[in-house]
């Protein structure tokens, strides 16, 4: 019976599995091997009806990080570490704020509730159509508080903010990472587990005397080159948090019903006050909920398209992602290895962010 069970169950999921492995991962796979040739990189390959097409390995990479012709791309990786730390902090910071005001006076919970998720109910294309309208120079926000449209220009401004040199990444990138295994280290070290804070500590100590000692000398380009966060993208945040902080207070509220009120009651006969209690007991059991959300947002933030699309279009360079400038170069430009190898980017930068999350969520199901 059980043998039957199993079969009958293999069978079931054998088609969704044949489907994921042709639609998802083979096209990621062809994506990737695209990525490795010249394929749309000579013109005369677009209009020819044989062409020859040759594997040239990481070269379309090189050309990206390293290439004269590639500020372009870079700039938009640098727009969207802005926008991503802007965004996930921005939703955080208000979905918390509106899950502890609706915690502390459930009075027409319902009624705000409802107003607070449905944005999220939207797609980022009604979201960006509605905002692009607000704010327009002529638009709603500039009209409502009285603004000068000539002196806030929110989606077409040219200017930015710390800018710093494209060269610096490999140092700014060897010390980030240093400082990252430093908290990794002390977290050992409070766990008592030797040997991983030892090694956390060796890799950190020799990052930074690379850092010190060889990464000053490292030129990705021949001349500076300046990346900063372009103003033109505060509106974009705007909107992208008003859409989606409705999502993290729906689960920050669900987190803080779920807190026991017998753990508040322990803290306050200890003494704790209000802000202590908050501070020292929900926070902290808070944590899990800030980590998926913080997940999750960062997923939608590296490959936001449909947002920036509908409000900026395609062909504003302060307001540009990577993802619009695969779009540009796939299929305006029908340089498709090189938008490939954007793609392949843009899908390392997702599992940077996914991979290491389901790796310990693995790991604390197997240690249960």
């Amino acid at each position: 019976m059980r043998n039957t069970d199993r079969l009958w169950s293999k069978l079931v999921l054998a088609p969704s599995v044949i489907l994921l492995a042709i639609f998802v991962y083979g096209f990621i796979a062809r994506t990737g091997y695209t990525s490795l040739t010249d394929w749309g990189n000579d013109p005369a390959q677009i209009f020819s009806a044989h062409p020859v097409i040759k594997f040239i390995g990481f070269q379309n990479y090189i050309d990206l990080f390293t290439g004269g012709l590639n500020a372009r791309f870079r700039q938009d990786l640098v727009s969207t570490l802005f926008f991503t730390v802007f965004f996930i902090a921005g939703c955080l910071g208000l979905g918390l704020s509106l899950a502890l005001m609706l915690d502390r006076n459930p009075r027409g919970e319902g009624i705000w509730r409802t107003i607070f998720l449905f944005p999220m109910s939207l797609s980022f294309i009604v979201t960006g159509t509605i905002w692009r309208w607000m704010l327009q120079p002529q638009g709603g926000v500039n009209q409502l508080l009285g603004l000068d449209p000539n002196k806030y220009e929110w989606l077409t401004g040219r200017g930015s903010i710390w800018a710093f040199d494209w060269n610096k990444i490999p140092l700014i990138t060897a010390v980030v990472v240093a400082i990252v295994l430093a908290v990794m280290a002390f977290r050992a070290f409070r766990e008592g587990q030797r040997t991983r804070m030892l090694v956390a500590v060796a890799c950190a100590a020799l990052l930074l005397i690379w850092a010190l000692f060889v990464g000053p000398n490292v030129k990705l380009l021949p001349a500076p080159e300046l990346h900063g966060f372009n103003l033109a993208f505060i509106g974009i945040i705007l909107a992208a948090v008003w859409q989606m902080s409705g999502y993290t207070m729906a689960l920050y509220l669900a987190g803080l019903r779920g807190i026991p009120e017998e753990i508040r009651e322990a803290a306050r006969v200890d003494g704790a006050g209000e802000w202590d209690t908050y501070r020292r007991v929900v926070f902290p059991l808070l944590s899990p909920i800030t980590l998926s959300a913080m997940i999750i947002l960062g997923h939608i933030s590296l490959k936001i398209f449909d947002l920036v699309f509908a409000m900026t279009g395609p062909d504003n360079g302060s307001t540009d992602v990577p993802a619009l400038l695969m779009y540009i170069t796939s299929f305006r430009q029908n340089a498709l290895a090189v938008g490939a190898a954007i793609g392949t980017v843009l899908l390392l930068l997702v599992a940077a962010i996914i991979v290491p999350y389901l790796a310990s969520q693995f790991k604390t199901e197997e240690t249960r």
